[in-house]
């Protein structure tokens, strides 16, 4: 099943009606008390709102995947703990902690749908989105930096400083990172910018109209270029 590349009236006025794009973002499942949840944290929403933008959670689901995106303009996806690699060809490190398997498997269905069918719908990938856009795109992961680079806690809960590559729109600029493993080969992706100790700090497919995933969390840095303006450029985009 495909998304249709004409809207119905209703779904149309979800956008036009305020002339607002809507923003889907992948919401995480997680457990507290035995109970299952759908989480995202709201920065996720603040920034899209104040792009001009409408935030919509999508709550991981198989079933009804297609019929979300139908309604969605951009995506986001969010961050989360550290993906199955077994999928992928690659045993799942020791350290890691996994993510649930029913997100892992719902963003996996949606990136491959829309490098299928909608390669043109703009989408942000933040840290564990990020590492999944290069897992589907048939790269691998470092699964435990602690054994990689010395400098691993400078990305653990921290800022540093991200340096663009060369033709890339990325800024330099400080921002905050929170996790464990880093991108190694981002298979048919294209590094945007790297970290100071070399870690791969940003990815995209130039050939889409926008597709970019960072590992650092845009929703909490404070570096306005590398941070609000991502969303502002999303939102933008996806107006278009």
């Amino acid at each position: 099943m495909s998304l249709s590349p004409q809207r119905t009236q209703k779904e149309q006025a979800i956008t036009t009606g305020t002339g607002k794009p809507v923003v889907g973002i992948l919401a995480d499942i997680q457990t507290f008390n035995g109970r299952t949840r759908h989480v995202i944290t709201e920065h996720y929403t603040q920034r899209i709102v104040t792009a001009g933008g409408v935030p919509m959670v999508i709550p991981p689901s198989t079933d009804t995947l297609l019929d979300q995106l139908s309604l969605c303009d951009a995506i986001v996806l969010t961050g989360g703990d550290d993906p199955c690699t077994e999928p992928f060809g690659k045993p799942t490190h020791a350290s890691a902690v996994r993510v649930d398997q029913l997100r892992q498997r719902v963003e996996t269905q949606l990136i491959e749908h829309l490098a299928a069918h909608s390669p043109d719908m703009p989408v942000l990938g933040v840290c564990l989105g990020m590492q999944m856009m290069a897992l589907v795109a048939g790269g691998h992961l470092s699964q435990h930096l602690p054994e990689t680079h010395d400098t691993h806690a400078d990305h653990w809960d921290n800022d540093h400083e991200v340096i663009p590559v060369e033709r890339s729109s990325l800024s330099t600029g400080t921002v905050h990172s929170m996790h464990r493993q880093a991108i190694e080969d981002p298979g048919s992706l294209s590094v945007l910018a790297t970290a100071h100790d070399g870690v791969v700090e940003a990815v995209g497919d130039p050939s889409r109209k926008f597709y970019l995933g960072v590992q650092w969390h845009p929703e909490r840095t404070q570096c306005t270029q590398l941070g609000q303006h991502l969303f502002d450029e999303l939102v933008r985009v996806s107006l278009k």
